[in-house]
Formats: C-alpha cells, sequence, structure tokens
C-alpha cells in the first residue's frame, strides 16, 4: 500500500455495505414469513370454529345457512393449503383484512393500539438499562461481597414472572401505601407499576451481561494503560470501561424489546392497559385470525427493525466491527 492511499477502497466498502443490507433485508423477509406461517397453523389447531367467531362466538346460536355461507365468503371451505396461499397473498399487498369480531380493518385497530404498547416497552426498556448499568457498576471492582450480592439480584430480578412480580407490586404500592393506581389510569402514575414489572426481570438479565463484559473489559491492556497513567477509578470506568462493557447489551436490545412486547401481554391484562398485548389475548380467546396474525406480524416487524438499529449502533460505538464489515 503506498502512502496517503486509503485503508479501504470506497468500493470496497460500499460492496460491503451493500451485501450487508441484503442480507438483512433477506432476513427480515425470511422472519416475517416464518411468524406469518407458524401464526396460520398454530392458531388453527386452537379448538373451535373461525365461522362461529365471525358470526359473534358459539353463543350466537347461528343456523348452519349462516355458518356455510361465512365459510364460502371467507374461503374457509378452501383445502388449508388454498388458505394458506390466500393470506400469503393479501399479506403481500399489505391487507392484513378484517377482524371477525370487531368487524373493522386489522391495521386501523392495531395502529390505534401500537402507540400505547410501545410507549410502555420503550419506558420498560430504558428503565432496565439504567438499573442494570447502576448495578452493573456499583457491584464490580468493590471486592467479592459486593460481587455476589450484585449478582444475587440480577439472577433474582431475571427469574421473577411478571405476573407475580405485578401482584406484589400492587399490594404493596396501592393497596398498603395507596401511593400508586393498581390499574392503568392514563396518567404518569398510572404506568409507573407496569413499567417497572416489565423492566425488573430484563434488568436482571441485562445487569448479568454488563457485568460479565465490564470485568473483561477491566482487565485489557488500554485500561491498564490508563490506571498507570495515574487516572481514577471513576475516570477510567466512565470513559474507557462502559461503553465497552455496554456493547454486548446493546446487541441484545433488539431481542429485549422483542421480549418486552411478549410481556405486555400480561402486563397489560394485569393492569387493565390498552395495548397490542391486550388485544391479542383477546383475539385468541375469540379465534380472531386477522387480528392474531396482524399483531405478531407488527411485533416481528418491530423486532426486526429494533435489531437493524441496534447492529448500527453497535458499529458506531466499536469501530472494530466497521472494519470486519469492510473487509
Amino acid at each position: 500500500m503506498t502512502p496517503g492511499s486509503p485503508a479501504d477502497p470506497p468500493s470496497r466498502v460500499d460492496g460491503a455495505i451493500l451485501r450487508r443490507t441484503g442480507l438483512l433485508v433477506a432476513g427480515a423477509v425470511f422472519v416475517l414469513w416464518a411468524v406469518a406461517s407458524l401464526t396460520f397453523f398454530a392458531i388453527r389447531l386452537i379448538p373451535g370454529d373461525p365461522a362461529q367467531a365471525i358470526l359473534g362466538g358459539p353463543g350466537s346460536q347461528a343456523s348452519q345457512e349462516a355458518l356455510d355461507q361465512v365459510r364460502r365468503d371467507y374461503g374457509l371451505d378452501q383445502p388449508l393449503l388454498v388458505q394458506y396461499l390466500a393470506m400469503l397473498g393479501r399479506l403481500i399487498t399489505g391487507d392484513l383484512g378484517t377482524s371477525y369480531a370487531l368487524k373493522v380493518p386489522v391495521a386501523e385497530l392495531l395502529g390505534a393500539q401500537l402507540g400505547a404498547t410501545l410507549l410502555l416497552a420503550t419506558l420498560a426498556l430504558a428503565l432496565a438499562w439504567l438499573l442494570a448499568l447502576g448495578l452493573a457498576i456499583w457491584s464490580t471492582g468493590r471486592g467479592r461481597v459486593a460481587s455476589a450480592l450484585g449478582e444475587g439480584i440480577e439472577i433474582t430480578a431475571a427469574a421473577l414472572p411478571h405476573f407475580w412480580l405485578a401482584a406484589v407490586l400492587i399490594a404493596m404500592f396501592s393497596t398498603a401505601l395507596g401511593w400508586l393506581p393498581p390499574v392503568a389510569t392514563g396518567t404518569p402514575s398510572g404506568l409507573v407499576l407496569p413499567v417497572v414489572t416489565l423492566a425488573v426481570p430484563l434488568a436482571g438479565f441485562l445487569a448479568q451481561v454488563m457485568r460479565e463484559s465490564l470485568l473483561d473489559t477491566m482487565q485489557q491492556p488500554f485500561v491498564v494503560s490508563a490506571r498507570a497513567r495515574g487516572e481514577s477509578a471513576l475516570g477510567v470506568r466512565l470513559r474507557h470501561t462502559i461503553r465497552h462493557a455496554a456493547l454486548p447489551a446493546i446487541s441484545l436490545s433488539g431481542w429485549a424489546l422483542g421480549w418486552l412486547l411478549s410481556g405486555a401481554v400480561v402486563v397489560e391484562t394485569i393492569f387493565a392497559m390498552p395495548g397490542l398485548g391486550r388485544t391479542l389475548l383477546q383475539a385468541v380467546t375469540l379465534r380472531d385470525i386477522p387480528v392474531v396474525t396482524g399483531v405478531v406480524l407488527l411485533v416481528a416487524l418491530v423486532y426486526v427493525l429494533m435489531t437493524v438499529l441496534t447492529d448500527v449502533v453497535s458499529r458506531v460505538a466499536d469501530p472494530r466491527l466497521r472494519q470486519e464489515g469492510a473487509r
């Protein structure tokens, strides 16, 4: 290589970016197809007749003629493979169908519920990050007692079921102390308990990842060199170790958001909150196939987008990843 020549020609970098973009798009399409397919076949294993769900459920006492007509109108009298291919065709065109129970377009229904769930999941993810980072920093470099105590807190928090934690928080802060409402009220105070319920188990898991990465980073040569130059322990943590220790947790944030969205099914039901989780539970109960498919696909899409975003953030935070991508 001659002096002054670029380390990586622009064409080579552009080609690497295009290849990675193509892989990400192909992976996203595959995930959405797999989710749609699994949802289609799984929901048909639930006992019950979709035609009855369309006509108002088993209590509607619909006549056999009405049931037969609905099956013809919705293609439910066709072979399962034909129904599956028809569903894929509609999804390709962006048509999520119409809710069997509510008789409204699924896209419109999901649009009305998406904001509440994303707000809940985003606040929970932010709180989980703060708790995990604080616990990881506190429990490292302070001796065996602090390390063992921090590890115990992490494992305990990660193992807490959402429904149990929600019940404990309601009993403590609503029933006993009366500080917070036991159900969502549409106010900031009504979000506190649901956000904490979602955040604490995730914080336990992220703290484990951060602490292990932080301990490993503290042994790296650049940290040892910073200490030898007389930099304080706090300065070393703030300037050198935190960014590197957070990289594994950043990579897991896409998975974490998907995990939070799935946990929203329990949390939104317990706290009587509007959102995708509660909508999904009601749709499964009513065998509202278009709504179930739409919710699951939307969650999968959010997961894919978040995974791509965390990949970009990781490469911005870690120059080594950018160099690997250009090779």
